[in-house]
């Protein structure tokens, strides 16, 4: 190649280099040193939790008894002695902990962080502290520090590292604050003779929280929890702390006034997002500790479809892991783990670095979206696939430039607007049983018109397929069964099953109204705001039956949220009905 060609060739490359350079200088200058704190963590969306301390040994069982609750609080709901309890410490070896095998498959499951416990609420630190001896080095005959391996690992790998910090609740100290302290009653051993929480907080607290701050190469997040019993001016001292590490980023749950740099929605996803950077903590099963007969396992098609739904909302999920005494990972953890980096390794790009969805509902599933320059990329993550062929994106005026399968850009989309809607025209075949994401690249700016129910000739209608449904966390679920104007809510049987809609309303009187199919007679309670209606819902026979619920009244305009809940008392044994549409009739 001629040289002087090559010379200009070289030229390009460094004024293209130093152009990006400045374009990312730019950039961070336009960010304060919040948002350039956070940037990371919002581009991340999903990582790992880790519970994981003493508590694994006895795994929900005390003495051949199993114990109600989480695992991880069985100290307190055992209300196991604090000098019994240390003994656990004895026997405690966990020579199967691969720090590196745990990293590795956080990684292929698609999570860009880990969050893990270095000291939970029974007091044990699961790592060297010179401030406690009542620590995993010193304590145990396993004599190796897990915290600093993960730490090393992480590092080497590139992955982002939080650790977690009980920081009032120490069961262990006499200091320390325990579950019912607000309540006034005493610890539930006696032997241990109180003192005031300072000498906790100066005595172990504070000197930990320097510990783990200057001792594993710089952690990313510290994850507060919780702040019971926590003073002003305990959280006060251990805020000067994390004041000496302006890009640490921080929960909200040091004390309870103050907001940190994210929420912590805890094991439950909000409706709508929220106006603040949050993040989902959530377990794979029940209890966030190893919990040894705990078999309530979520499906790996739930797991997805839940990153993607609060990924569509603007916020993070922290998916959970209760690793064995052993060290190991449950095999069932293992396994979803796997499922969900299967599915990312494909499809990560419409989660990764992405914003909320333009879109109040779609009925057939989710949408994230992500600005690249003058592009913008409309992710739609398709949990129904239209029988019909027809996937209808409600409201969207743009300038749309192709339309395509994210897992294999050269599968094309035929689509058109009609009627105000983008219609997609989509193969019968099912790329995804569990989400196929379609691109819809679009050019310049777009216009998206809300479909949030509202008053319209004097009613709101709320469809089934617009209902948040909130579970508990074991048991019978209520589920979503078809799709579009065809969904029902069926399996709804468990009185702390709520089914929630939000909606736009004027002030006024209104006539609650559901379209049910009901074989047998049960009770429904109706809740909006402080106002509370119950009602039986009587035998409808062959056919679905619109039946009067009550009278509610309205009396701001704007958003609204009204709630359906079977009546207390209700068993898992009885299905209350099946509901399709809730109206609201103003009177």
């Amino acid at each position: 190649m001629n040289r002087l060609l090559l010379i200009a060739l070289f030229a390009l490359l460094f004024v293209s280099c130093d152009s990006k350079k400045e374009e990312k200088a730019k950039k961070n200058d336009e960010l304060s040193a919040h948002d350039q704190k956070m940037e990371w963590w919002r581009e991340a969306r999903f990582g790992m939790f880790i519970h994981w301390g003493l508590y694994a040994d006895p795994a929900g069982e005390w003495k051949g008894e199993r114990i109600n609750g989480i695992s991880e609080w069985i100290m307190a709901r055992a209300e196991i002695p604090v000098k019994e309890y240390e003994k656990l410490a004895e026997n405690f070896n966990p020579d199967k902990f691969d720090a590196e095998a745990w990293v590795k498959l956080a990684k292929y499951a698609g999570m860009k962080y880990i969050v893990i416990t270095s000291k939970h609420h029974d007091g044990f630190a699961m790592f060297h502290s010179k401030a406690s001896k009542y620590n995993i080095v010193d304590a145990t005959p396993f004599d190796r520090d897990p915290l600093k391996e993960l730490a090393d690992v992480c590092k080497r790998e590139g992955m982002r590292l939080g650790f977690y910090y009980s920081q009032a609740q120490d069961w262990h100290e006499p200091g320390g604050t325990y579950w019912n302290i607000e309540e006034g009653k005493p610890h539930w051993d006696p032997d241990l003779e109180r003192e005031p929480l300072m000498n906790y907080i100066n005595g172990k607290a504070v000197p930990q929280v320097k510990e783990i701050l200057e001792n594993y190469g710089g952690l990313d997040i510290l994850w507060w929890d919780t702040p019971r019993g926590m003073t002003e001016e305990a959280a006060n001292a251990l805020k000067a702390v994390t004041d000496d590490y302006p890009n640490l980023i921080t929960n909200n749950r040091l004390y309870r006034p103050w907001p940190g740099d994210f929420q912590t929605p805890e094991q439950h996803v909000p409706p709508t997002g929220l106006d603040y950077d949050w993040e989902v903590c959530m377990t794979m099963n029940t209890s966030w500790g190893y919990k040894w007969y705990d078999e309530n396992w979520k499906s790996t098609e739930e797991l997805i479809k839940m990153l993607v739904d609060i990924a569509s909302k603007g916020g993070n999920l922290l998916l959970n892991v209760g690793p064995t005494a052993t060290g190991e990972f449950p095999k069932a953890s293992v396994e979803r783990l796997k499922e969900i980096g299967h599915w990312m390794q494909q499809n990560g790009k419409s989660i990764y670095g992405t914003s909320a969805s333009p879109f109040y509902k779609l009925p057939w599933g989710r949408c994230t979206t992500k600005k690249e320059g003058g592009v913008t990329n409309l992710y739609l993550h398709v949990f129904d696939w239209p029988k019909d062929g027809l996937l209808k994106v409600p409201g969207l005026e743009a300038n749309v430039r192709d339309v395509y399968l994210l897992s294999n850009p050269k599968q094309h989309f035929a689509w058109k607007f009609e009627e105000g809607d983008l219609h997609v025209h989509a193969p019968s075949v099912i790329f995804n049983e569990i989400n196929t994401v379609v691109v819809v690249k679009i050019r310049g700016e777009m216009t998206v018109t809300s479909n949030k129910p509202h008053l319209k000739e004097g009613s709101v209608l709320l469809p089934a397929d617009f209902a948040d449904i909130y579970n508990p966390g074991y048991g019978e679920h209520a589920v979503l069964k078809g799709s579009s104007s065809n969904s029902i809510i069926a399996n709804w049987v468990d009185a702390r099953t709520r089914l929630e809609w939000i909606f736009d309303a004027e002030p006024g009187k209104y006539r609650v109204e559901a379209l049910v199919w009901s074989a047998e007679r049960g009770g429904v309670t109706v809740r909006l705001g402080d106002q509370k209606i119950e009602t039986e819902i009587p035998d409808t026979g062959e056919d679905y039956e619109l039946l009067k619920l009550g009278e509610i009244e309205i009396t701001e305009s704007g958003e609204q949220s009204i709630s359906l809940l079977p009546a207390t008392g209700n068993t898992c044994d009885k299905q209350l009905m099946y509901l399709e549409l809730v109206k609201l009739q103003q009177q």
